[in-house]
């Protein structure tokens, strides 16, 4: 039997400024789930995981779905378990480490190539990538490898910030950073602002949101990408 087609839906971010948690995207993330779901959360980007199940579990509650931290007992149960997989941001070294340590990233693999719906938010957005090489944080600790769990056959990078003109910092901007990136590799970066996030359903990828994202390839210019640009060319593999 052919694997089922993935239903993902990776937001850049989780909180919009002045907003609640997920508010920005409760109404699409509803519908994308539908009522009564049971939703495995990963909660290894943040080092308190009872906390962080606790900030996550009423915006899940109000969508009509049951939330349960896969921390709580064996994850890979949880996983298996479970009609979706929520994985959430914060470290994406911390988070990828976890998965590979818990054998999770094989196991969460797996269920979403069976059909089983995937909500990554920034480092989880980031996770369902080829690799984590396009993260913005920091390694406070070293994965086996950078290779991620490949749901989609590209790299994002979340939180995407446009240079401030007025700025005096001398540092890399992200697209530069970014640029960087493709001096040694030619995989194409989605780069999704904040407010932004990528559904990928039916075999297509569509940008929805508030916000513009920018796509970058290898040898080309970026492009701007508006709410509701088909992206599915990218899920060429």
């Amino acid at each position: 039997m052919a694997p089922a087609i993935p239903r993902l839906f990776l937001i850049s971010n989780s909180t919009m400024h002045g907003g609640q948690y997920l508010q920005h995207c409760a109404a699409e993330l509803g519908a994308f789930l539908g009522r009564g779901r049971r939703v495995a959360f990963v909660p290894y980007a943040l080092a308190d995981h009872g906390a962080y199940e606790a900030k996550a579990q009423p915006a899940f509650g109000a969508l009509g779905c049951e939330l349960v931290s896969v921390h709580r007992g064996d994850p890979l149960a949880a996983v298996g378990a479970a009609d979706a997989v929520f994985v959430g941001g914060g470290n994406t070294f911390r988070l990828l480490d976890a998965l590979q340590r818990t054998g999770l990233a094989a196991a969460i693999a797996a269920r979403v190539q069976a059909g089983m719906p995937y909500v990554g938010s920034s480092a989880g957005t980031n996770v369902a990538t080829l690799s984590i090489r396009t993260t913005n944080d920091m390694p406070i600790v070293q994965p086996m490898t950078f290779a991620a769990l490949g749901l989609v056959p590209f790299q994002i990078n979340p939180h995407y910030l446009d240079p401030d003109p007025n700025s005096k910092h001398m540092g890399e901007t992200r697209e530069q950073r970014l640029r960087e990136f493709h001096e040694e590799h030619g995989t194409p970066v989605l780069g999704l602002r904040e407010g932004c996030w990528l559904v990928v359903e039916g075999g297509r990828a569509t940008l929805r949101g508030s916000t513009n994202a920018r796509l970058f390839r290898r040898g080309m210019e970026p492009v701007e990408c508006a709410p509701g640009a088909d992206l599915s060319f990218l899920l060429a593999r």
